[in-house]
């Protein structure tokens, strides 16, 4: 079959200015008729989509032209093929997004991915889509799927629901924080409160106004009960404040109290954010899970990696508050009691919903969770600081 330059333009969907500078640089040898047109084989037609296929893989006309002149140069190719390797992997990943954002796939990997290189816009991309920071931090370390969050936060609610701590910690690690303050604090507010263990330690040991704030209302209700069956009403006020939205107090706080809770916001923000909320020279105590070595095994770091990527050593997050604007009081080691203290109850109120979680991915999770924390014990651990605002 023989093609005339516009015929031949319109099959291989180019333009006539196209075909005639490839004739130039000897791409394509049209046969000049006596009237005066150029026709082409079909055999031009084949090394024209040949070539396009060719430039598609990212080598240029020159290079193009090579190939088919039987001219192989293979570290060229190699090299081309490993960047369309590449490319197609990032438009794979482009495509599961998008259709993940559809609810026609799982977002886990895309999740874990963004927690790792931007855990705070990752949060701030959540929140845009209707979550509270509490829930966005869920959602970025546990369900890892807006599609299946609801179900899965279902059944951790179940786990959790029974449970006095929602994680690590003790009553002595509260009282040592609290002995580290320069002066007897009037009010508190407790961010990230959970049932209230460290509510009614801090009210049994002070005469101080309490503020306890979550979004949890399971753990909420739970408080309430304490506080009443202890009488405490007039001192403790229970209030369902997202972490990220904490109103401005007419008279700003003297401490601000958060155990094992910063990590929701990510620390660094915690420590700037919250200081605002502080009266010069407040003071403001959190815990937070911290590398214990150097060296941790590499199953350890692989499941940090994931579930908390902002994980850093105590003597970072002192750098990270000298910077925010704190004077350091102290820091501590809490101990491996804080750790038990939480997973001991947890591992056994697995083990009684083991029937009815059967298959459930929250069970496997958590059961993986506690697993690492028995294989890397002295790898990692909580540690309370305690800082004064400047």
């Amino acid at each position: 079959m023989m093609y005339r330059i516009s015929e031949l333009a319109e099959s291989v969907g180019v333009s006539r200015a196209t075909l005639l500078y490839y004739e130039k640089l000897g791409l394509l040898h049209g046969q000049r008729q006596a009237n005066g047109y150029r026709v082409y084989t079909d055999a031009d037609r084949q090394r024209l989509r040949l070539m396009q296929q060719l430039q598609a893989g990212g080598l240029s006309l020159k290079e193009s032209q090579a190939c088919l002149d039987g001219k192989l140069d293979r570290e060229m190719l190699n090299h081309r093929l490993e960047t369309l390797e590449h490319d197609i992997a990032e438009k794979t990943r482009s495509r599961d997004l998008l259709a993940a954002l559809l609810g026609r796939g799982s977002l886990k990997d895309w999740h874990e991915k963004v927690e790792r290189v931007a855990p705070d816009l990752h949060r701030a991309w959540l929140m845009t889509q209707g979550f509270s920071s509490g829930e966005a931090a869920l959602v970025a370390w546990l369900s890892k799927d807006m599609n299946a969050h609801d179900d899965y936060m279902a059944r951790f609610m179940e786990v959790f629901s029974e449970l006095d701590r929602w994680g690590p910690g003790t009553e002595a690690a509260t009282l040592k924080a609290l002995a580290a303050l320069p002066f007897a604090p009037e009010t508190i507010l407790e961010i990230g409160c959970g049932p209230g263990m460290a509510t009614m330690t801090l009210a049994g040991a002070t005469a101080a106004r309490i503020t306890a704030t979550d979004t949890a209302e399971v753990a909420l209700d739970k408080l309430r009960a304490r506080i009443a069956a202890r009488g405490l009403n007039d001192r403790i006020e229970v209030q369902t404040v997202d972490m990220a939205a904490i109103p401005t107090p007419t008279r700003p706080w003297d401490v601000i109290w958060s155990e094992g809770s910063a990590y929701i916001l990510g620390v660094e923000k915690a420590l700037a954010d919250w200081r605002a909320l502080l009266r010069p020279g407040g003071v403001l105590v959190v815990s937070d899970m911290v590398w214990r070595t150097d060296k941790p095994e590499d199953e350890v770091v692989a499941f940090w990696a994931a579930e908390y990527p902002a994980m850093a050593t105590p003597a970072s997050r002192v750098a990270q508050a000298k910077r925010a604007g704190y004077r350091v009081l102290g820091h501590f080691d809490m101990g491996r009691e804080a750790m038990d203290t939480y997973y001991r109850p947890l591992t056994a109120r697995l083990e009684a919903l083991e029937p009815d979680l059967a298959g459930a991915r929250v069970l496997d999770d958590l059961h993986r969770e506690i697993a690492v924390n028995q294989a890397g014990c002295g790898q990692f651990g909580y540690e309370m600081f305690v800082l004064e605002r400047v």
